[in-house]
């Protein structure tokens, strides 16, 4: 049995078509493998690798953010640590964007299973800004855009 893995070996192991990894390999996510005859040759540490990546799409990070787990860091930095980085930052943007959805289902009068209120307004909106967006979250409908 050889050492390596062709690309349509890889890609039937790995639940992918071959185009994906040819994908990735020229998107930066996947090393460039080596090659006998022409042909793409992997030894089986692509198979973790792409598991990784494709757990991380799975988890909602886009293909830069994994692009920068595996490429981002010093290579002394551990996976697993590279992991919570990101992970600790993708948690911070879906935060704030479930914070704009609680506003714009206020602004909407789309309640979330219970009555719509102005709680998803950050209370960092201070000012006139702040009064404003209050009172149009307060009454959407009543706004006026003169």
């Amino acid at each position: 049995m050889s050492l390596y893995m062709t690309i349509g070996e890889v890609a039937k192991q790995g639940g992918l078509r071959a185009s994906a990894i040819r994908y990735y390999e020229k998107s930066g996510l996947l090393p460039k493998p080596i090659r006998s005859g022409g042909q793409r040759r992997y030894d089986s540490t692509i198979l973790q690798r792409l598991a990784v990546l494709e757990r991380a799409k799975d988890c909602g990070f886009t293909l830069e953010e994994v692009r920068a787990l595996f490429n981002g860091f010093r290579s002394d930095v551990p996976l697993s640590k590279r992991w919570q980085d990101l992970a600790s930052r993708k948690i911070a943007e879906l935060e704030a964007l479930t914070e704009r959805i609680a506003v714009m289902r206020v602004c909407s009068n789309v309640p979330n299973g219970a009555a719509a209120s102005t709680s998803g307004v950050r209370a960092e909106n201070t000012g006139r800004r702040g009064e404003a967006l209050e009172a149009v979250a307060a009454n959407p409908t009543q706004a006026s855009l003169h």
